[in-house]
């Protein structure tokens, strides 16, 4: 198993909340927001960063914005 470069996933991290404890810890992230029933900043970044920075990381607003 590769070992995991949090320095250089900080850096490429599409989340804007850079004063979080988990960036750049993907997999903390991830079961984090999945526990909220709720998709990591990163999924939102992907599409646009305006989507991002909205905070709102439900599965509904995904699913809007993948809809447009």
């Amino acid at each position: 198993m590769t070992e995991c470069n949090q320095n250089q996933l900080k850096e490429q991290c599409g989340c804007s909340y850079s004063s979080c404890s988990r960036r750049g810890k993907c997999c903390e992230c991830l079961q984090y927001h999945l526990a909220k029933n709720e998709l990591p900043g990163c999924a939102f970044a992907r599409i646009s960063t305006e989507a991002e920075r909205t905070y709102d990381r439900s599965f509904t607003h995904f699913a809007r914005l993948i809809n447009k």
